[in-house]
């Protein structure tokens, strides 16, 4: 695309409240901006897809965390993949598509080392954002890394019909888990979690008591637990678990929005007894696993052992409603927006 061909804006999603509690539309604001040659060292993407993930509800409150803040009147950001249509950096070209984490906009002028090509014939590219991106490799680090699973465990994760804990659930049955349960918010995906994702057993956390439906689903105990969700949940797990038994703490999408301290487990003594593990994790701390995650995941994709599932949004001005969307649960696996029409 030749500089004259390039548009002279683009939209782009702008935090202009901070949330308290259940963030409204009325926090956020679609603005357009201009859009320009990009400097040196740098590239212009025309972003065809972004991600809503739950970890950006964190970065809407003005606190300090393992993550900066987004900053009022400013765009937002996070992961995207999209079409390069202007390179003043090495090494990309137009026409190249590339993964980076200036999403929530039309168009992105990205420093190029911040940026990694992607192959458009290996995988679809909405496929980078989940499954062959951020949520998978946080599933692969969290399983195998974090949690130490081995062949023979019995795993339980909660948020099962996420982005997430369906990688979570599938990659411990491909590697020999005895037995893999999973929670999640409706029947629909109570079903999709056994029937399509090969799940050994799951229920629907609505319905019941969260650890009386565990001990049902797992009579035996867990050794693994993934949690994507805290409270409830948590306290469950640290009841099933045997002895030894690890769990990765990836997300607490249960208490995000709560404007009030929520209440620990209160059955934390069993930690000491059953001599657990919980740990915490951040995907960035296990990018080295990058590699060897791509490798894998992507062979099991090419033999059809590892599905995946998205709930995809047409159209950047319907950007705000999947974030909440994601937030209530409505999406099963990745949500994305499409900017692709």
């Amino acid at each position: 695309m030749s500089a004259s061909a390039l548009p002279s804006s683009g939209r782009e999603w702008h935090l202009v409240a901070r949330p308290q509690g259940w963030p409204e539309p009325g926090d956020f604001a679609l603005r357009e901006a201009p859009v320009a040659e990009p400097g040196e060292g740098r590239i212009l993407v025309r972003n065809l897809h972004f991600s809503v993930d739950p970890y950006m509800r964190g970065r809407m409150n003005d606190v300090k965390s393992y993550v900066p803040p987004f900053q009022l009147d400013q765009p937002m950001d996070g992961g995207a993949v999209g079409e390069v249509v202007a390179s003043n950096a090495e090494g990309f070209a137009v026409g190249d598509h590339v993964l980076h984490f200036l999403g929530w906009r039309e168009y992105a002028e990205v420093e190029a080392r911040h940026a990694t090509k992607v192959d458009a014939s290996a995988a679809p590219l909405s496929a980078y954002l989940g499954v062959l991106g951020m949520p998978g490799l946080t599933a692969y680090a969290g399983l195998f890394d974090v949690a130490s699973f081995k062949e023979g465990d019995a795993v339980f994760v909660s948020g099962a019909a996420g982005a997430v804990g369906n990688q979570v659930g599938q990659m411990a049955k491909l590697k020999g888990a005895s037995r893999v349960i999973g929670s999640a918010g409706s029947d629909e995906k109570v079903k999709l979690l056994v029937e399509e994702y090969g799940f050994d057993a799951a229920f629907n956390y609505k319905k019941g008591p969260v650890a009386e439906q565990l001990k049902a689903a797992a009579p035996d105990g867990i050794d693994v637990y993934f949690d994507n969700v805290g409270g409830e949940h948590l306290e469950a797990a640290i009841s099933s678990l045997n002895v030894h038994g690890r769990a990765t703490i990836c997300g607490m999408i249960s208490q995000y929005n709560a404007t009030e301290p929520t209440p620990a487990p209160r059955n934390l003594a069993l930690v000491i007894g059953k001599r657990l593990r919980l740990q915490g994790m951040l995907v960035r701390d296990h990018e080295a696993l990058q590699p060897q995650f791509v490798q894998e995941v992507a062979g099991w994709l090419r033999s059809g052992e590892l599905k995946y599932t998205e709930t995809v949004v047409e159209g950047i001005e319907h950007g705000v409603d999947a974030f909440l969307g994601m937030l209530r649960g409505e999406n099963t696996g990745k949500m994305i927006v499409s900017l692709t029409r």
